[in-house]
Protein backbone atom coordinates (compact mmCIF):
# COMPACT_ATOMS: atom_id res chain seq x y z
CA UNK A 1 0.00 0.00 0.00
CA UNK A 2 2.76 2.57 0.46
CA UNK A 3 4.25 1.67 -2.14
CA UNK A 4 1.20 2.60 -3.96
CA UNK A 5 1.14 5.79 -2.51
CA UNK A 6 4.69 7.14 -3.19
CA UNK A 7 3.96 6.29 -6.59
CA UNK A 8 1.13 8.15 -6.74
CA UNK A 9 2.43 11.07 -5.23
CA UNK A 10 5.30 10.94 -7.20
CA UNK A 11 3.56 10.97 -10.90
CA UNK A 12 1.41 13.41 -9.11
CA UNK A 13 5.15 15.84 -8.32
CA UNK A 14 5.75 15.33 -11.78
CA UNK A 15 2.74 16.11 -13.43
CA UNK A 16 2.44 19.44 -11.45
CA UNK A 17 6.59 20.37 -12.14
CA UNK A 18 5.97 19.78 -15.75
CA UNK A 19 2.92 21.67 -16.16
CA UNK A 20 4.67 24.64 -14.18
CA UNK A 21 7.78 24.29 -16.53
CA UNK A 22 5.52 24.56 -19.96
CA UNK A 23 6.73 27.31 -22.19
CA UNK A 24 2.76 28.26 -22.63
CA UNK A 25 2.16 29.08 -19.40
CA UNK A 26 2.19 32.86 -17.89
CA UNK A 27 4.32 33.78 -14.65
CA UNK A 28 1.05 33.02 -13.25
CA UNK A 29 0.54 29.54 -14.11
CA UNK A 30 -2.24 30.65 -16.38
CA UNK A 31 -2.11 29.52 -20.00
CA UNK A 32 -3.14 32.58 -21.39
CA UNK A 33 -0.87 34.31 -23.76
CA UNK A 34 1.90 36.57 -23.12
CA UNK A 35 0.58 40.58 -23.27
CA UNK A 36 2.52 42.31 -26.06
CA UNK A 37 4.77 44.96 -24.33
CA UNK A 38 3.26 48.23 -23.58
CA UNK A 39 4.33 51.11 -26.11
CA UNK A 40 5.85 48.72 -28.72
CA UNK A 41 5.26 50.35 -32.39
CA UNK A 42 3.79 47.72 -34.61
CA UNK A 43 3.86 47.89 -38.52
CA UNK A 44 2.24 44.44 -39.17
CA UNK A 45 -0.11 43.51 -36.51
CA UNK A 46 -3.68 42.78 -35.67
CA UNK A 47 -4.23 46.70 -34.10
CA UNK A 48 -2.94 47.88 -37.06
CA UNK A 49 -5.61 45.90 -39.15
CA UNK A 50 -7.99 47.00 -36.27
CA UNK A 51 -7.46 50.86 -36.46
CA UNK A 52 -7.70 50.32 -40.59
CA UNK A 53 -11.11 49.09 -39.82
CA UNK A 54 -11.67 52.45 -37.54
CA UNK A 55 -9.89 54.56 -40.14
CA UNK A 56 -11.88 53.43 -42.72
CA UNK A 57 -15.47 53.41 -40.88
CA UNK A 58 -14.09 57.16 -40.31
CA UNK A 59 -13.18 58.17 -43.99
CA UNK A 60 -16.44 56.37 -45.12
CA UNK A 61 -18.63 58.70 -42.55
CA UNK A 62 -16.71 61.86 -43.75
CA UNK A 63 -16.86 60.84 -47.60
CA UNK A 64 -20.78 59.86 -47.62
CA UNK A 65 -21.54 62.71 -45.05
CA UNK A 66 -23.04 60.51 -42.38
CA UNK A 67 -23.03 62.40 -39.08
CA UNK A 68 -23.90 58.90 -37.13
CA UNK A 69 -20.93 56.94 -38.67
CA UNK A 70 -18.81 60.03 -37.59
CA UNK A 71 -20.45 59.92 -34.04
CA UNK A 72 -19.52 56.30 -33.65
CA UNK A 73 -15.41 56.92 -34.21
CA UNK A 74 -15.17 60.63 -32.60
CA UNK A 75 -15.61 60.59 -29.26
CA UNK A 76 -17.04 63.99 -27.43
CA UNK A 77 -13.83 65.30 -26.04
CA UNK A 78 -12.48 64.92 -29.64
CA UNK A 79 -9.93 68.32 -31.27
CA UNK A 80 -8.65 67.96 -34.37
CA UNK A 81 -5.64 70.36 -35.79
CA UNK A 82 -5.56 71.01 -39.01
CA UNK A 83 -2.32 70.71 -41.73
CA UNK A 84 -2.89 74.26 -41.87
CA UNK A 85 -3.46 74.50 -38.26
CA UNK A 86 -7.14 75.71 -37.83
CA UNK A 87 -8.40 73.68 -34.28
CA UNK A 88 -11.97 72.32 -34.68
CA UNK A 89 -13.76 70.37 -32.14
CA UNK A 90 -16.50 67.33 -32.74
CA UNK A 91 -19.36 69.01 -33.05
CA UNK A 92 -17.24 71.41 -35.87
CA UNK A 93 -15.96 68.24 -37.83
CA UNK A 94 -20.01 66.96 -37.29
CA UNK A 95 -21.62 70.64 -38.70
CA UNK A 96 -18.66 70.45 -41.80
CA UNK A 97 -19.57 67.04 -42.69
CA UNK A 98 -23.33 67.99 -42.66
CA UNK A 99 -23.09 70.74 -44.48
CA UNK A 100 -21.69 69.57 -47.03
CA UNK A 101 -20.98 72.35 -49.06
CA UNK A 102 -17.73 70.72 -50.67
CA UNK A 103 -19.19 68.18 -52.68
CA UNK A 104 -15.77 67.11 -53.96
CA UNK A 105 -14.84 66.32 -50.17
CA UNK A 106 -12.78 62.64 -50.65
CA UNK A 107 -11.12 60.98 -47.61
CA UNK A 108 -8.64 57.77 -47.53
CA UNK A 109 -6.57 57.54 -44.43
CA UNK A 110 -4.06 54.41 -44.11
CA UNK A 111 -2.34 53.59 -40.74
CA UNK A 112 1.53 52.48 -40.33
CA UNK A 113 2.00 52.34 -36.84
CA UNK A 114 -0.06 51.79 -34.00
CA UNK A 115 1.29 52.17 -30.24
CA UNK A 116 -0.89 50.37 -27.25
CA UNK A 117 -0.52 51.93 -24.01
CA UNK A 118 -3.41 50.10 -21.92
CA UNK A 119 -7.21 52.02 -22.53
CA UNK A 120 -5.42 54.70 -25.25
CA UNK A 121 -3.87 54.05 -28.46
CA UNK A 122 -1.64 56.06 -30.97
CA UNK A 123 -2.35 55.43 -34.54
CA UNK A 124 0.03 56.72 -37.38
CA UNK A 125 -0.61 56.79 -40.80
CA UNK A 126 -0.53 58.95 -44.22
CA UNK A 127 -4.05 60.46 -45.72
CA UNK A 128 -5.20 61.82 -48.93
CA UNK A 129 -7.85 65.07 -48.89
CA UNK A 130 -8.99 65.60 -51.70
CA UNK A 131 -11.42 69.03 -51.34
CA UNK A 132 -11.90 72.66 -52.56
CA UNK A 133 -9.56 76.05 -51.87
CA UNK A 134 -10.82 79.05 -53.02
CA UNK A 135 -13.28 77.31 -55.69
CA UNK A 136 -10.08 75.17 -57.03
CA UNK A 137 -10.00 71.22 -56.48
CA UNK A 138 -6.82 70.14 -54.58
CA UNK A 139 -5.86 66.94 -52.76
CA UNK A 140 -3.55 67.25 -50.04
CA UNK A 141 -1.27 64.77 -48.64
CA UNK A 142 0.37 64.13 -45.40
CA UNK A 143 0.72 62.44 -42.80
CA UNK A 144 -1.28 61.97 -39.50
CA UNK A 145 -1.55 61.45 -35.66
CA UNK A 146 -4.71 59.75 -33.89
CA UNK A 147 -4.86 59.14 -29.97
CA UNK A 148 -7.74 56.91 -29.33
CA UNK A 149 -9.52 56.00 -25.84
CA UNK A 150 -11.00 52.53 -25.04
CA UNK A 151 -14.83 53.69 -24.15
CA UNK A 152 -16.90 50.67 -23.23
CA UNK A 153 -15.18 48.59 -25.69
CA UNK A 154 -14.94 50.61 -28.37
CA UNK A 155 -12.21 52.94 -29.91
CA UNK A 156 -12.93 56.73 -30.06
CA UNK A 157 -10.67 59.19 -31.65
CA UNK A 158 -9.82 62.22 -28.39
CA UNK A 159 -7.06 63.75 -30.47
CA UNK A 160 -5.66 64.19 -34.48
CA UNK A 161 -2.85 65.89 -35.91
CA UNK A 162 -1.90 66.63 -39.94
CA UNK A 163 0.65 67.24 -41.32
CA UNK A 164 1.33 68.04 -44.93
CA UNK A 165 4.31 66.56 -46.66
CA UNK A 166 7.07 68.48 -48.23
CA UNK A 167 6.59 70.28 -51.75
CA UNK A 168 8.81 71.54 -53.79
CA UNK A 169 9.00 75.23 -54.74
CA UNK A 170 7.09 74.74 -57.79
CA UNK A 171 4.35 73.39 -56.00
CA UNK A 172 4.30 69.85 -56.38
CA UNK A 173 4.85 67.36 -54.12
CA UNK A 174 8.06 65.98 -54.11
CA UNK A 175 7.87 62.07 -55.29
CA UNK A 176 9.75 60.29 -52.72
CA UNK A 177 12.52 57.62 -53.68
CA UNK A 178 11.60 54.20 -53.85
CA UNK A 179 13.58 53.24 -49.81
CA UNK A 180 11.92 57.30 -48.77
CA UNK A 181 8.81 56.89 -46.35
CA UNK A 182 7.10 59.68 -44.31
CA UNK A 183 8.39 57.96 -41.13
CA UNK A 184 11.21 56.89 -39.76
CA UNK A 185 10.41 54.06 -38.27
CA UNK A 186 13.75 52.43 -36.11
CA UNK A 187 14.79 49.05 -37.97
CA UNK A 188 12.80 49.15 -41.07
CA UNK A 189 15.00 52.06 -42.28
CA UNK A 190 17.29 51.94 -45.33
CA UNK A 191 20.16 52.29 -42.89
CA UNK A 192 19.39 49.05 -40.95
CA UNK A 193 18.59 46.92 -43.52
CA UNK A 194 22.32 45.32 -43.29
CA UNK A 195 21.66 43.64 -39.66
CA UNK A 196 18.24 41.89 -40.48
Amino acid sequence: MNRHCVSFFALLLAVISSTAQSPSSGASGSSAPAAVEPGVTTTVSPEVAQFQKIEDGWSGAVNRRDQYALELVLSPLFVDVSSDGDVTTRNQQIVQVINGQDKSLYLTQKVITVRMLGDIAVANGTYSLQHKVKGEEVEEKGIFTHVFERVHGSWLCINSQRTLLRQENNGKQKKPAATDSPFHIPFFGKGDKGSQ
